[in-house]
């Protein structure tokens, strides 16, 4: 069994609202830092460029949205896994900004949730396939730790 949350090591003991709350911001900073025209070229072979990471940035924020309603909804409920690269297939020609507004609505959304289900539902559990039992307060650990990770890719390009 792997880790519940292989983000973890990212995390940086701030408070989990302090990183997701300010993740948006950060982000439009870098991309302010990286342009528009080297946003959409890769750092090297193989890797994803800033707007492709931002891209999958809000593809997650649209599934940490659906795994925290539905461990909110669901008992016991079991987790669909996705495969991050046939989804990225799609992030050609994505503009970092279009990333950006989408990922940002979908993290204000998140958030309410989170400010009116957080401490009370920190408890409850749900199931990843490929993790194991887990808590609602994994997720949102998952979410900053994933925050972080990319957000370090992003300070890279920009350099």
């Amino acid at each position: 069994m792997s880790e519940l949350n292989p983000y973890a090591k990212f995390l940086d003991g701030r408070p989990l609202e302090v990183i997701l709350g300010s993740t948006p911001q950060t982000i439009a900073s870098l991309l302010n830092t990286i342009g528009a025209e080297k946003s959409m070229q890769p750092p090297a072979p193989g890797k994803w460029s800033a707007a492709e990471i931002v891209a999958h940035l809000a593809d997650c924020e649209l599934v940490f949205a659906f795994r925290l309603r539905q461990t909110l909804a669901e008992d016991a409920h079991v987790i669909q896994p996705f495969d991050q690269d046939k989804w990225a297939a799609n992030y050609a020609g994505i503009a970092a900004a279009d990333a950006l507004a989408t990922f940002s609505a979908l993290r204000t959304w998140n958030l309410d949730l989170l400010r009116k289900s957080l401490p009370a539902a920190a408890h409850r559990t749900v199931t990843h396939p490929e993790r194991g039992t887990m808590t609602f307060l994994t997720i949102v650990e998952t979410m900053a730790g994933h925050d972080l990770n990319h957000l370090g890719q992003l300070k890279r390009i920009a350099g």
